[in-house]
């Protein structure tokens, strides 16, 4: 739709010289998420991958899990007097059958390019429970309860620290919009052997993670228990829990994690991995799907 870059005039200073010209910008526009019709979420998010990333979100929130419980998904009128479709507004219908989720003030969800998902009434109201338990007991983290599950049997995977460290690096390659706006973040999908299978990107950390989980679930991909999922920048609670929600095993970050994101992990079993840089890392979650050296120090805190 040729939406996702636009242009701008700026004024350019180095050193000391002024310069003016066009500027390649990242595209930031509202969505709206409807679901049956009636409003759900409106979150702000480049145009392009519209109906992954509502299907993605719509896993995360724990209403979709597999391919057929999705009837489909329509661009439908905006907001303009004379009702012209500005692509900002998406209609996602479920198949016959699946139970449509009570739409309220307390779920309806505003979720900003920064921050994520904001105007849920709770912690509980943001907690959503996966259909793919990664681990039958996971521990865990001070003070909190494991949450109870019966996991579906899913072969063990592991990765070699290696093999993480060169994933940023391979993250950033293939962030084609990265390169003309500066402006963007990333979310991508790799094999355990390091291999590439799908990235996107998007204002929006937590966008990109619904394009690449919508984009599996729209393909019947879903679980997604082989893969790990690298992103841009910090690895927040709402990425570890799209992660499990969506099956994954390993996220890993370029920042930091929350304490949040680290409790999260520690409560489902998720391995998460924070301050992958070059050849450094830390693992605060889940360290046992990593290939350590043999005798490598194990936490004692």
């Amino acid at each position: 739709m040729g939406r996702v870059t636009e242009r701008r005039r700026v004024i350019r200073i180095r050193d000391g010289a002024v310069s003016t010209g066009p500027d390649t910008l990242v595209a930031e526009e509202p969505l709206e998420i409807r679901l049956g019709g009636k409003p759900l979420a409106i979150t702000m998010r480049t145009p392009g991958d519209d109906f992954a990333l509502a299907a993605g979100f719509l896993v995360s929130e724990g209403v979709l899990a597999s391919a057929d419980e999705l009837a489909n998904i329509v661009y439908c009128a905006g907001a303009t007097a004379d009702g012209e479709n500005t692509y900002n507004v998406v209609d996602v219908r479920l198949a016959d059958g699946v139970p449509v989720p009570e739409i309220t003030l307390e779920r309806n969800v505003y979720t900003t390019s920064s921050c994520g998902l904001c105007g849920k009434a709770s912690l509980d109201a943001v907690r959503t429970t996966t259909r793919w338990p990664l681990a039958s007991s996971p521990a865990a983290a001070d003070g909190i309860d494991p949450i109870p599950i019966d996991p579906i049997p899913i072969a063990p995977i592991r990765i070699d620290p290696e093999t993480l460290a060169a994933l940023p690096d391979r993250l950033r390659a293939a962030q084609r919009v990265f390169e003309r706006t500066g402006g963007l973040h990333a979310a991508a999908l790799f094999t355990t052997d390091g291999e590439l299978l799908d990235i996107r990107e998007d204002v929006g950390r937590h966008n990109a993670v619904d394009k690449i989980v919508g984009r599996a679930l729209q393909q019947g991909q879903l679980p997604l228990s082989s893969c790990v999922l690298m992103v841009s920048g910090r690895a927040s609670f709402e990425l570890a829990q799209k992660a499990v929600m969506a099956g994954i095993p390993v996220l890993a970050a370029v920042s930091a994690p929350s304490s949040l994101a680290v409790d999260l992990a520690a409560e489902t079993g998720l391995t998460l991995v924070g301050f992958l840089r070059g050849s450094s890392m830390n693992v605060y979650a889940g360290e046992h799907r990593i290939a350590l050296p043999a005798g490598a120090a194990t936490p004692t805190d």
